[in-house]
């Protein structure tokens, strides 16, 4: 074990370690009865190391938004169940955001709650979503509406099991990264802005910002863990970017539109005078070099805006809740309406900004 910190929860701390190898030493990391949830994909790239784990049942799950549902989930219970899963047995999961939030919340549910532990398998989810405890599962076409704040006990970052992800996967990964540093200030943005093309090529680069992100949410989670103020500093470029998937029909992967909705709020803070244009000009190269290729992807208006409007941080139906960057370049949260001046900045964007 290279490297470990904790994080304070509402359930107590839990530990954060970095392990090389963690799926062929699994057996030495993990003790007790365990009940283990995997993405099938990861199964089939590491089947050698996982054949001789050592676990009460083994459920291979495609790692699907469908698999995420609530109709699906008594299906996940019933194989647990017949498999002998008693309240002092643990989970496991082995994947992305998608095993991680079918584990999270079968462990806040099933026995009133029980035990969960995290490999996290994507940079998406070792950057990001490993810890702050949330999990969010889809209700037939509602996405994301029932959840849970339950914490694994520990979770388990091993930077090799990256190497198996195609390079959109990781740009995806790399802009979850960005927005973390962009909100520890310009400073830190600009850090990793400079290591940008290190990031691809040396582990060890990006393992040390992977930890370097994890401790900046630590401290914002830590402090608002259950997401009613500071915490919501985190929303950067997501209000934007989840209008961006539902408007393309999620034909971007969710951390490059990410971060094309960070340089989008950066372009509407100085257009609408939340801030001035040297922000968008000193975030705009590293941004669009994250979601190149997809510049020219057309991004209906109408479906945008709509999309806008259904986002459950907006309080009134006519306003946008979004976190903008203020004139120091540090990002905060901003209710304004979504008026004309409003959607011809986005339109001005998208039509010629986002290509320059």
């Amino acid at each position: 074990m290279s490297e470990s910190f904790s994080v304070q929860s509402h359930t107590g701390p839990y530990q954060v370690h970095f392990a090389g190898g963690a799926l062929a030493r699994l057996n030495t990391l993990v003790s007790g009865t365990i009940h283990v949830l995997v993405d099938a994909r990861i199964a089939r790239l590491y089947e050698e190391p996982l054949r001789g784990l050592r676990a009460a049942s083994v459920t291979l799950v495609e790692a699907e938004e469908r698999a995420k549902t609530l109709e699906e989930m008594p299906l996940y219970v019933r194989k647990l169940l017949e498999q002998g899963f008693r309240r002092h047995h643990r989970l496991v999961a082995i994947g992305g955001g998608i095993i991680q939030d079918i584990t999270c919340f079968l462990a806040a549910t099933m026995m009133r709650g029980v035990d969960w532990l995290f490999f996290p398998t994507t940079l998406l989810a070792q950057a990001d979503s490993c810890i702050g405890s949330k999990s969010s599962i889809n209700v037939g076409s509602f996405k994301n509406v029932l959840g849970t704040f339950t914490p694994p006990r520990e979770v388990f970052i091993d930077v090799g099991l990256l190497r198996t992800l195609d390079e959109r996967d990781v740009r995806s990964g790399v802009g979850e990264i960005l927005k973390v540093h962009a909100i520890d200030g310009p400073e830190s943005f600009q850090d990793v802005a400079k290591a940008y093309d290190r990031l691809f090529e040396d582990d060890a680069v990006l393992a040390h910002y992977i930890q370097r992100a994890l401790r900046i949410k630590k401290r914002f989670i830590e402090e608002d863990e259950f997401d009613r103020g500071p915490r919501q500093i985190f929303n950067y470029g997501h209000t934007f970017g989840h209008a961006i998937e539902a408007a393309t029909e999620f034909a971007v992967p969710h951390g490059i539109a990410v971060t094309m909705g960070m340089d989008l709020a950066n372009f509407l803070a100085w257009r609408l005078g939340h801030s001035d244009r040297q922000t968008f000009d000193r975030m705009h190269p590293t941004l669009r070099r994250n979601y190149r290729g997809y510049e020219t992807l057309s991004i209906p208006g109408d479906r945008f805006f709509a999309a806008l409007q259904h986002d459950k941080k907006n309080i009134g139906q006519r306003e946008v809740t979004a976190i903008l960057p203020d004139m120091r370049g540090c990002p905060v949260r901003v209710q304004r309406p979504a008026d004309a001046p409003f959607q011809d900045a986005c339109t001005s964007y998208f039509e010629g900004c986002r290509l320059a």
